[in-house]
């Protein structure tokens, strides 16, 4: 009979010794019948230790209450029914006497020794249990997630190992258990960690529940103030990085606020102080300045916002069905005059997608404006395009310095710009134009090219339209 199946059934005594005590009077008929079989091929009285086969088993299952009983009932019926005179308790031999004596001390004395040994056994048995719980729950702390969610499993473990019906832990919580059922605290030395709720109707052994209660609150404590650390470690790193950003974001704009902003200021202050002696080509070249440098304030602000949106989320793509060399068009009109120094080698069979054109054109402007950075004036940039695994990829080349390995993800981080020495700017544009691209369901990387110009591919899924699209 298994431990816990022994453990439900000693919480009711009555029911448990009723038991054992049928079992012990049918062993006892049981071993009275094998000593009327071996009767007449042994001495009578050297077959009464065969009765130890009674006793024992009663001790070892139920105990003293059980062997005690059976021991006298053994002892009566071998002198009932096997010594002279029979069918009497009276004893004719003295020797008799002495053997009824012996053989009941024998009795006594082994069913002690078992009922000792099988608790021994037991509490051997509950204590790996013990062991094997513990275990079992430290490394299910360990394991990624909240211990908040680990709770109900623990709980079932719990209950198994106390031999009740069910268990629960409340983290935290100094609530009232409902009717019918009885609350141990969980209590780390001085500290109350939670409660474990069981069914009032349990009783669990007091010695398990001592051993178990403390240990598992020490464990429940140390992933709490794991977990609490863990997440303060986090916030910190968040605070961290949200003060680089910051400190990052200040120095980048106090430069590039300035620059534009004392461009104007300088053209203004010339252009008010004028009385009509500029020549036309200086006030024309003072006006293009000023829309210049309001160009880039106007793209700088630009840029920290849709910064904004994509780490707040709230870019949310808006799908329309548009063709490669549609978005392409639309990008290049962005540009502006610069974009005559770019060469497009699109297909003549323009593939469609479903995207956001105004995001897609913002990433593809990003990519050019970038390239175009990155090149000196007299150098081209190219765009060409194929199709791959359903997908369009677009790649932008420029004659710039190139990408070290080390740059290829780097170069998409905000305020990264790059190694190059004509690079201008926030260093915000493919950051954006990744976020925008991946919005959109597609893909947007960087290819090493050390020492030949830089590559940008931008990937977008096709879309599944029943017939071609025209640009």
């Amino acid at each position: 009979m298994s431990a816990p199946r022994v453990a439900r059934l000693s919480q009711r005594p009555a029911l448990w010794t009723a038991t054992g005590l049928v079992a012990g009077a049918g062993l006892v008929a049981l071993v009275t019948g094998i000593v009327f079989a071996l009767k007449p091929v042994a001495p009578v009285l050297s077959l009464g230790v065969l009765y130890l086969f009674a006793v024992l088993p009663a001790a070892v299952v139920w105990g003293l209450a059980v062997a005690l009983p059976v021991s006298v009932a053994s002892m009566l019926a071998f002198n009932f029914l096997f010594l002279p005179p029979v069918h009497t308790l009276r004893l004719r031999d003295t020797e008799n006497w002495v053997a009824l004596a012996v053989y009941l001390v024998v009795a006594v004395v082994a069913s002690q020794l078992a009922v000792r040994a099988r608790r021994r056994a037991e509490d051997a048995e509950q204590r790996g249990r013990e062991a094997a719980f513990a275990a079992e729950v430290s490394a299910m702390l360990l394991e990624p997630g909240f211990v908040q969610d680990k709770l109900n499993e623990i709980g079932l473990r719990a209950a198994s190992v106390l031999g009740v019906g069910r268990a629960r832990i409340e983290l935290e919580s100094l609530r009232r258990p409902q009717a019918g059922e009885r609350a141990h605290p969980l209590l780390a030395g001085q500290r109350r960690v939670g409660q474990l709720v069981v069914a009032d109707a349990a009783a669990p052994d007091p010695a398990v529940l001592a051993r178990t209660v403390p240990a598992l609150a020490l464990l429940l404590a140390s992933a709490v103030d794991r977990e609490r650390l863990s997440l303060k470690a986090v916030e910190a790193e968040s605070l961290r990085r949200s003060d680089a950003v910051k400190t990052t974001i200040l120095r980048t704009l106090g430069h590039d606020l300035r620059s534009p902003l004392t461009a104007i200021s300088a053209a203004g202050e010339v252009l008010e102080q004028d009385a009509g002696d500029l020549p036309p080509a200086e006030r024309a070249e003072l006006v293009a300045s000023i829309r210049h440098e309001a160009a880039r304030l106007g793209r700088l602000v630009s840029n920290l916002l849709d910064l904004s949106r994509l780490e707040a989320g709230a870019a949310s793509p808006r799908p329309e069905l548009w063709t490669v060399d549609g978005l392409v068009a639309r990008a290049l009109g962005a540009v502006g005059q610069d974009s005559a120094r770019i060469r497009i080698s699109l297909p003549d069979d323009s593939p469609a997608l479903r995207v956001d054109p105004t995001q897609i054109e913002r990433a593809l402007v990003n990519l050019l404006e970038n390239a175009l950075e990155s090149s000196s004036p007299s150098d081209p940039v190219e765009v060409t395009s194929e199709r791959a695994d359903g997908e369009i990829v677009l790649r932008v080349v420029d004659r710039g310095p190139g990408l070290d390995i080390l740059d290829l993800e780097r170069l998409f981080e905000p305020f990264e710009r790059g190694t190059g020495e004509t690079k201008q700017g926030t260093g915000l544009g493919l950051a954006i134009a990744r976020g925008f691209v991946e919005a959109n369901g597609g893909r947007l990387w960087a290819e090493p090219t050390p020492g030949r110009g830089a590559v940008l591919a931008l990937a977008l899924p096709l879309a599944d339209v029943p017939a071609r699209v025209e640009a």
